[in-house]
C-alpha cells in the first residue's frame, strides 16, 4: 500500500510502497478515506515532545485524525463489523485499566498514541490498524461524511472533551480562545454550541474572520494592541476578566495571556501542546491564580464514551465538524502540508482525502 513515511527529524516525508497492516485478534484493518493533518504531526516531525516520551524513528507513519470503511475484523472483536463506517481517539484505550473502565480512556494507563510510535501506525496510508477496537473504534452513521468528521480524532474531540467535560462553560459565561488554528477554531465552535460569548484571539485577520464565521462574538487582534489580556478584559462586564480561557496553541505567550485573561475563579483550559522553545514548561503567575482562585486544567484527547455527545449535537445542527476543515489534498500532498503548519497561515483543517 501507499504511505507518508517518516525519514527523520525534519526531513521531508517520503510517499512509499509499504506492507499492508495486519489485524490484530482484538482489533480491526480499516482502509482509509479521510485523516485530518494535524499540528502534533509537525510536532512529532520537528521532533518535539522527547520530554513525554514521544520519539518518532524513522519508518513512522503518521495520521492520528482518521475516517474509513472496516476492510477486516479480529477474532475476539464483538461490537465492529466489516464494512462499518468507523473512526477512533487518537489515545487508544486499553479497555481493562481503571481510567477506561470509569470512562476516562483518553488518559488510559496504557494509552498507545496512533501515529506517534512504531507500535501502532498511523493513518496516513490506504489502511490502517485500531488495537482493541471494542474499547477505540467509534461507528460512525454509515451516511456521515469522512471528511466532515476527521478531524473527530483529535482537534475537534479535544475541544469538546475540554469544554463540555473538564471545565464549566454556561450560557452568557465570557470564553476566550487564544490561538485560532484547527483546535482554536473548534473550541470557538463549540463554545458558542454552549450558548458562551466568545472572544477569538490571533494575529492572523483571516483567522479571526473565520472565528466569527464559526460563532465569536469578539475578536482580538494581538498585533494591535500592547497587552492581550487587558484588550480581552475590555470585552468583558466591567472589565472583570473571562471566565473560561482557552489556550490553542502552547506557546509561552498564549499561555501566560490566556491564564491573566481570567477573572477571579476563572477556568484555564490548555489545550495546545508546548514547542522545543518551552520544552514542557511555562512559567505562571502562581501567587494571582492562588488569591483570585483561578483554576487550571488540561484536555487531552477525548474519550470514545463522549462521541455519542458530539453526535447528537450534530444530529440538531448544534455542531458541524465539516465547518473547521480549511482544505483537501491527496497523500502526495501531506509531506508539504505538514511542514508548512510550522508557518502558522494554515485556515482551519486541512484534510487528506485521497490516497
Amino acid at each position: 500500500m501507499r504511505a507518508a513515511v517518516f525519514q527523520g527529524v525534519e526531513q521531508p516525508l517520503e510517499v512509499e510502497e509499504v506492507d499492508e497492516p495486519d489485524c490484530p485478534e482484538h482489533g480491526v484493518v480499516v482502509e482509509t478515506e479521510a485523516c485530518g493533518i494535524c499540528r502534533s504531526d509537525w510536532h512529532a516531525w520537528r521532533g518535539d515532545w522527547d520530554w513525554i516520551g514521544v520519539m518518532p524513528t524513522p519508518g513512522l507513519i503518521f495520521g492520528h485524525e482518521p475516517c474509513g470503511r472496516v476492510v477486516e475484523v479480529g477474532d475476539r472483536v464483538e461490537t465492529v463489523n466489516e464494512g462499518d463506517l468507523v473512526t477512533n481517539p487518537f489515545n487508544l484505550g486499553c479497555g481493562s485499566c481503571h481510567h477506561c473502565r470509569s470512562g476516562r480512556s483518553n488518559v488510559c494507563e496504557r494509552s498507545v498514541p496512533m501515529g506517534f510510535i512504531p507500535i501502532q501506525k498511523g493513518a496516513f496510508a490506504e489502511y490502517y490498524s485500531v488495537r482493541e477496537a471494542d474499547q477505540n473504534v467509534v461507528v460512525l452513521p454509515d451516511d456521515a461524511d469522512p471528511t466532515a468528521v476527521a478531524g473527530l480524532g483529535c482537534r475537534f474531540a479535544t475541544a469538546f472533551h475540554g469544554l463540555v467535560h473538564r471545565v464549566d462553560v454556561t450560557a452568557g459565561d465570557w470564553v476566550a480562545v487564544h490561538g485560532c488554528g484547527g483546535v482554536g477554531l473548534s473550541a470557538v465552535h463549540v463554545a458558542d454550541a454552549l450558548g458562551a460569548n466568545v472572544i477569538a484571539v490571533d494575529l492572523d485577520e483571516t483567522k479571526l474572520d473565520r472565528a466569527l464565521d464559526l460563532g465569536a462574538d469578539r475578536t482580538v487582534d494581538v498585533t494591535a494592541v500592547e497587552d492581550v489580556p487587558q484588550a480581552v478584559k475590555k470585552h468583558t462586564a466591567n472589565s472583570r476578566g473571562v471566565d473560561v480561557s482557552v489556550d490553542a496553541l502552547g506557546i509561552a505567550d498564549t499561555v501566560q495571556n490566556s491564564v491573566n485573561s481570567l477573572g477571579k475563579t476563572g477556568q484555564h483550559l490548555q489545550i495546545g501542546m508546548t514547542t522545543s522553545e518551552e520544552g514542557g514548561e511555562v512559567s505562571l503567575p502562581v501567587d494571582t491564580m492562588v488569591t483570585d482562585e483561578r483554576e487550571f486544567y488540561g484536555s487531552y484527547g477525548c474519550p470514545q464514551v463522549e462521541y455519542e455527545e458530539i453526535f447528537r449535537m450534530m444530529d440538531t445542527g448544534k455542531l458541524d465538524p465539516g465547518r473547521i476543515v480549511g482544505e483537501t489534498v491527496s497523500l502526495d500532498d501531506v509531506p508539504a502540508v505538514i511542514e508548512n503548519l510550522g508557518d502558522y497561515d494554515t485556515v482551519g483543517i486541512p484534510v487528506c482525502t485521497e490516497f
